[in-house]
């Protein structure tokens, strides 16, 4: 079939919209209509070389739509709703084995191929290939995705919050509940109140920890966190080490978990030496290939501080997808109050510069309005 996509030509070129051939599902794959995208800083990380994409491309790694055909094997019926993760993990490898899907070696060795999990793409422009991203390539009107990269999901939950619990909103909620295991009474700060520093922010909130303490250079993202469940909020303060002192000083002397997620070096010590003794710095944000993390080593052992790496938010798709949106019917993690940028996807390339302005806390694609 033939769909419309917004296509990145080359790293650092433009991204236009432009008509691409789908071919049929093979084994174990299923091609769904997709009805909204969100647009992630991973796909900016893209578009400037941050994350090595093969290219040309089609971006987006956020979508949810409907179930329209399923190749040989696939149990998915058509009609079926489902949100897209960007992790169709084996089942089989070792880290799969081990319950860590979310590290599946297979996957991630196939993720930079450009194809899907056999390595080759269902994408194709005038008899030449067009690569996948992250198996996914949302920002498109339809897709050809691994059958474990489908999530069944309610036909009541809106396509648009569908497809941020893809990525932004489980990496965030994910690093709270799973990779931190956050209690009642804990105390958080979130570094980066972009879409998924404040999806951390309902994470923590969800599950009772107290303070919540927001850290951002940015006054309208602070007052967002404090809208969405922060109990206190610290403006970047120039160095890690003031900002950390304000943290403490907010926060009663420190925070069990700082969960980081910009990617900047200076961010990550700011969290970690804003955690008290036994405390933790959780890294969510992705970092440029080259960054070094310095830290006050004498610090680790004598209060056992740590530093904690968190992929995906450490979930399990076809687990956690339900558990967050399940809280979402209940009200208790408003996940559409994270929306403040709705586009058609031919306005993709202006939604990645909303992105690198740092204007949206998300923006999503409505692929349901005309792209052309």
């Amino acid at each position: 079939m033939r769909a419309l996509a917004a296509v990145l030509e080359r790293t650092g070129g433009p991204v236009d919209v432009t008509e691409v051939q789908l071919a049929d599902p093979q084994v174990g794959e299923v091609l769904v209509r997709l009805h909204a995208s969100g647009v992630c800083h991973s796909d900016l990380n893209a578009v400037d070389g941050t994350s090595e994409t093969r290219c040309p491309a089609v971006l987006g790694h956020e979508g949810a739509g409907v179930v329209e055909a399923v190749g040989p094997g696939v149990q998915l019926r058509v009609g079926t709703h489902v949100a897209l993760s960007w992790m169709p993990s084996c089942g089989r490898c070792e880290e799969c084995v081990r319950g860590l899907t979310h590290l599946c070696r297979v996957a991630w060795t196939a993720m930079g191929h450009g194809g899907l999990l056999d390595g080759s793409p269902r994408l194709s422009r005038n008899g030449s290939p067009v690569y996948h991203y992250s198996f996914l390539s949302t920002f498109a009107e339809a897709a050809v995705v691994p059958e474990t990269s489908c999530v069944p999901i309610p036909t009541s939950v809106p396509f648009d919050v569908a497809a941020l619990v893809g990525c932004a909103v489980s990496t965030g909620v994910g690093a709270v509940w799973r990779t931190a295991e956050v209690r009642p009474g804990d105390r958080v700060a979130i570094f980066g109140c972009g879409g998924v520093g404040l999806s951390a922010v309902l994470g923590a909130r969800s599950v009772g920890a107290a303070p919540i303490v927001a850290v951002d250079v940015s006054a309208d993202k602070l007052r967002t966190a404090t809208e969405l469940g922060a109990s206190a909020v610290v403006p970047w303060a120039g160095t890690p080490e003031a900002t950390a002192r304000a943290v403490k000083d907010a926060s009663g002397g420190g925070v069990d978990y700082a969960i980081e997620a910009t990617g900047r070096e200076e961010a990550m010590q700011a969290a970690f030496l804003s955690t008290r003794p036994r405390g933790a710095a959780v890294l969510i944000g992705i970092s440029r290939p080259d960054a070094v993390l310095a830290l006050p080593a004498v610090q680790i052992p004598r209060a056992e501080r740590r530093i904690l790496g968190s992929a995906y938010g450490s979930v399990s798709p076809h687990r956690d997808f339900a558990a967050i949106l399940a809280l979402h019917a209940d009200g208790r993690l408003p996940l559409e109050r994270l929306i403040t940028h709705r586009l058609p996807l031919r306005s993709a390339a202006q939604a990645l510069d909303l992105v690198r302005q740092g204007i949206p806390v998300r923006a999503v694609l409505d692929l349901d309005a005309h792209a052309a």
